[in-house]
């Protein structure tokens, strides 16, 4: 089954084989949904205010990222009041409850555990994709 949620959505993400997963993952099951991908996420807050450049929907968020890490974009997006409603996910491996805290507590919107097995995450990934893009996400 397609869905048909359709948008803009900004990975944060510098695994290459979670990339190419994730694009394998969305690319029949919601073919209207675009992936920007980003593995500079000091670059990150500028490219969302650059008036030039199309507003993704949604923000999917790695935490573990080397150098400038999740946590320290998450606390950056969150500290540009231009970027306060855009939806943040922060989409990681980690199961740590104290990540989890920590997140919540600098504003993500939501924390998703990456799944290992691939039909787990097509599912995980798609069910996040048809919420926070879909006609029922929040306001």
């Amino acid at each position: 089954m397609t869905a048909t949620v359709e948008g803009l959505v900004l990975v944060v993400e510098d695994s290459e084989e979670d990339i190419e997963a994730m694009a394998r993952a969305l690319g029949r099951s919601h073919p209207l949904v675009r992936l920007e991908f980003a593995d500079r996420p000091e670059d990150v807050p500028d490219r969302l205010v650059d008036p030039a450049a199309e507003r993704p929907l949604l923000v999917l968020l790695d935490l573990n990222l080397p150098g400038y890490n999740g946590h320290q974009l998450l606390g950056a997006l969150r500290g540009r009041p231009e970027l306060a409603g855009l939806p943040v996910v922060v989409f990681t491996s980690s199961t740590s409850p104290a990540e989890v805290e920590a997140c919540y507590a600098a504003g993500a919107d939501s924390y998703i555990f990456k799944p290992l097995n691939f039909e787990l995450f097509r599912t995980v990934l798609g069910s996040t994709i048809d919420f926070w893009l879909g006609s029922d996400r929040p306001a």
